[in-house]
């Protein structure tokens, strides 16, 4: 699966643009957890942190290097947050 944030198409209102990211957030997301992705998000007062104890499969790990660490900030918090939480444990 190809994922690529550069789209060039235009958006009739900002809220189209949020969904669209939104979206693309959470297939990213769902996608680094099927390959085996270990890693936990911890929202704390709207701040996203990771917790990572558990070691990723050497297939998430490279999607996660790939696909999400290169993210601007903005963005990797959208993916983040859409990544189950220490709560869920």
């Amino acid at each position: 699966m190809l994922f690529n944030w550069k789209d060039d198409r235009s958006f009739s209102s900002p809220m189209e643009e949020r969904d669209m990211h939104t979206t693309r957030s959470k297939e990213l997301a769902d996608e680094y957890l099927r390959l085996g992705g270990k890693r936990l998000a911890k929202i704390d007062d709207n701040i996203v942190k990771i917790r990572h104890w558990e070691d990723d499969t050497p297939e998430a790990e490279a999607f996660w290097q790939k696909n999400i660490e290169p993210l601007d900030e903005r963005r990797r918090v959208e993916v983040e947050t859409h990544l189950p939480t220490i709560n869920d444990r």
